[in-house]
Parts: structure tokens; C-alpha cells; sequence
């Protein structure tokens, strides 16, 4: 028998990957399930972007292996992207590097620092992903708590009380997935000296910077940034573009050059047509993000609504594609959204999905129909 590398006894196949298996049976035996779980954007992607797209298929070369760092109008376009939005300034030479996604660089940015053994500080609720590759590469993620009481960002006293030998990386994320919590910019001055102090590598994973928030922030604009930091940042929530696969890396030449001899080993560039599409998508202007937001504004609203249906409370100041809602006391997350699936054929996610510290709450995304939201509430 030939056994699979003893590293995937550390992880089990992701959350949503299981669950939407266990959605589609459902529909298949006639449940009308309304999925209010995963945050796929269903809204389109900009005119000018599709069009493009299609339009670059004629083009010499359209269809051949292209570059490892991406177009140079894409870097480019990426820079100015930053530097309109977020008043950073990038070379795209030498400080941008587009990815097939975010995701794919958590773990390329993994497999460039971390060595067996190592240390990785990892929030407390946060994404899956930052846990499980660490574990797949043999690390050991070191979680951090963050909790409600203190707007669900870390505290830096319990950091520094930690063993930091051998952590690596620390993982942040804002705004901040699930809970919709913005930083502040002490925050973001602590985290950097906190990264400097320790010789700690920091990456902000930034997709939800435009989705219901007012003030987009790039840790890359806060002194000395670039010393220790790295940032990831993505197309598919920003301009509805998930399944393009479209994400980048910012950050000094050192970092960026070093992920690249990863990255360079693991695909074979992005297909020119969707680099050609995110090139005007990048260029949209801030009437997009109006648009955008007018429609998820109504749909929270309504999601709002459903919360308050099913006795659950959030905090309307939170931002991004999700609502994340505390239960009321004594009930357990996966006893709650298994009871919503069961009796009202709804699905949302568990807070536990994201660790221990998402025990009591439950996250609902926006990326359905007001009609859709309107028929889960009717159903409550």
C-alpha cells in the first residue's frame, strides 16, 4: 500500500471544501438550501475587465507560458493601484509580485522562511489557511488570542510574554476576517516595532479593504514597514473576481525576490487574458466602490435582520463581506448553524472554523441575493 507523507496527518481537508459537499447532497434530495456560508462574490466583475479579457484572446502570444512576475503593465497598474488608494508608494520592478491569488501566497511566503520546527504566530479566530500550511510545512503555529473586548485585536503585553524564539511569521489580517474589526494606527506602529524587536516577519492579509469600509488602509504606508513586512492583497472580493485568481505581493525587493524563487518553481506565470482583465479592473475608478458597496449595504441590512430573527447580536461598525453575530449564551456554534441547516434548510458558518475564540459566534456572508436574504428570513 503507498501511504500518503505523515505531514497530512497535521491537517484535515478544509471547512467549506467538506461542507459544500454536504450542501450540494442536500440540494440533490430537493432541500432548498440557501447558502449564506462562503464569500464568493456573486455580483459581476467590471464591464471593461470581462470585455478585455475576451478581447486579449486575439493577441500574439495570448495563449504561451508568460512571465513568472507578471505583465510589466500589471505591476505597473498594481503601483498605481496602491498608490491612489492607500498613498503607498511600490517600484514595480522590484516590490510588487502578482500571485494566481492570495491564498497560493501563504503559502509560497511560507515555504520561503520557514524551515522545520520553526514558529508562526497565527490569530485567534482567523483564516484556516495560515494554521494549516504551517503545520503541512512542519512549523508550528504559535495562536494569538483576539478577543471582542478588545475590538478583536491582539494584546501585544501577552505577546511579548511569549516564547518568541524561532517564531518566524505572524500572521494579521485587517480588516479582519471573520469578525469585520478595522486597526488602528497604533496598532499598526505596534506590530511593526513588535516585528523589528523580534526579527519577526509580518504579513497583513488585506482582500477586505473596500468592501463596506470607509477608510482603506495598507500596513505598507506606516514607518518602517517595509523593514519587516510583507502584504498580500486580492482582486476577487474588491472587483467580484474570485475564480480569476488574481492576488499580489508588495514589500522590499529582498522578500519579494526570495518568494520568487519559490513561486517560480511552482506555476508557470498567469494566463495573459486575465492579466490583461485585472489591468482595467485595477484602473476602475472610485464610483466602482460606490456601486459595490450600495448593493452590499442593503444586503447587511437584511442579514442584519435575520441575526436579530435568530436572537443573535453584531456590531454594526464592523466592514467586509460578512456579518459576524454572537449567539445568545450556552449554545454551542455547530449545535446552532447544524439546527439553521436542519429546521430552516440555511447555511452559515460556524465560528469555530476559525478557532476556539469564534466559540459563541457564527458568521453570514453577503454574497446572496437581497430576494435570497429576504426568502431565509421569511423561513425564521
Amino acid at each position: 500500500m503507498i501511504k500518503v507523507a505523515n505531514r497530512l496527518k497535521s491537517v484535515e481537508e478544509y471547512y467549506f471544501s467538506k461542507k459544500l459537499r454536504e450542501v450540494a447532497f442536500l440540494k440533490a434530495q430537493g432541500k432548498p438550501i440557501i447558502n449564506l456560508g462562503i464569500g464568493s462574490p456573486d455580483l459581476e466583475p467590471p464591464f471593461k475587465a470581462t470585455m478585455l479579457l475576451r478581447d486579449s484572446l486575439d493577441d500574439e502570444g495570448a495563449n504561451k507560458y508568460q512571465s513568472y512576475q507578471g505583465l510589466p503593465e500589471l505591476r505597473e497598474e498594481i503601483a498605481n493601484f496602491y498608490n491612489k488608494h492607500y498613498k503607498v508608494s511600490l517600484s514595480s520592478q522590484t516590490e510588487v509580485l502578482p500571485l494566481l491569488g492570495s491564498k497560493e501566497g501563504i503559502m509560497h511566503i511560507s515555504m520561503t522562511f520557514l524551515n522545520k520546527g520553526d514558529k508562526v504566530l497565527v490569530p485567534n479566530p482567523g483564516y484556516p489557511t495560515y494554521a494549516a500550511v504551517t503545520k503541512l510545512l512542519e512549523a508550528n503555529p504559535i495562536f494569538y488570542d483576539l478577543e471582542e473586548d478588545n475590538n478583536w485585536q491582539p494584546d501585544f503585553t501577552a505577546l511579548e510574554r511569549l516564547d518568541l524564539k524561532r517564531v518566524k511569521i505572524m500572521w494579521v489580517n485587517y480588516p479582519h476576517m471573520p469578525t469585520g474589526a478595522n486597526a488602528s494606527n497604533k496598532f499598526y506602529d505596534e506590530v511593526i516595532a513588535f516585528g523589528k524587536r523580534h526579527n519577526i516577519l509580518i504579513v497583513n492579509d488585506n482582500p477586505y479593504s473596500f468592501v463596506l469600509n470607509e477608510k482603506p488602509i495598507s500596513i505598507m504606508r506606516y514607518k518602517n514597514a517595509k523593514d519587516v513586512c510583507l502584504e498580500l492583497n486580492s482582486l476577487s472580493k474588491t472587483f467580484n473576481m474570485a475564480g480569476w485568481r488574481v492576488g499580489m505581493l508588495v514589500g522590499n525587493y529582498d522578500f519579494i525576490s526570495a518568494v520568487l524563487k519559490v513561486k517560480s518553481n511552482m506555476d508557470s506565470g498567469m494566463f495573459y487574458g486575465i492579466q490583461k482583465g485585472a489591468i482595467e479592473a485595477l484602473k476602475c475608478s472610485y464610483m466602482w466602490f460606490v456601486s459595490l458597496n450600495s448593493v452590499y449595504q442593503l444586503r447587511r441590512q437584511l442579514i442584519w435582520k435575520l441575526a436579530e430573527d435568530l436572537n443573535c447580536t453584531y456590531d454594526k461598525d464592523a466592514t467586509g463581506l460578512f456579518v459576524w453575530a454572537k449567539l445568545p449564551p450556552h449554545i454551542k456554534s455547530e449545535e446552532f448553524t447544524d439546527l439553521v441547516l436542519k429546521e430552516h434548510s440555511i447555511f452559515i458558518t460556524p465560528g469555530t472554523v476559525f478557532g476556539s475564540n469564534g466559540e459563541g459566534y457564527v458568521r453570514f456572508s453577503l454574497c446572496t441575493s437581497e430576494d435570497v436574504i429576504k426568502e431565509a428570513i421569511k423561513r425564521v
